[in-house]
């Protein structure tokens, strides 16, 4: 079983302590994590500012494992 993890511009997890099943399930995950956001309409990272729209391109979905079942 695949495990995907979502990182932020600033090389932590969106999530902490959570991982995801799916690579869509992770895309979920940081679309909802961005909608935090929208009310300043930036997200501030230890770069500056990011905008919402190229937000997505800052973050990394990244593959941890892969277990296999017996």
């Amino acid at each position: 079983m695949a495990k995907f993890d979502v990182i932020s511009p600033d090389e932590f997890s969106i999530e902490r302590d959570k991982t995801y099943t799916t690579e869509q399930k992770a895309k979920d995950a940081l679309t909802r994590w961005m909608r935090r956001y929208e009310s300043q309409g930036y997200y501030s990272s230890n770069q500056g500012r990011i905008s919402l729209a190229d937000l997505p391109n800052h973050c990394e979905i990244k593959l941890l494992k892969i277990e296999h079942e017996s």
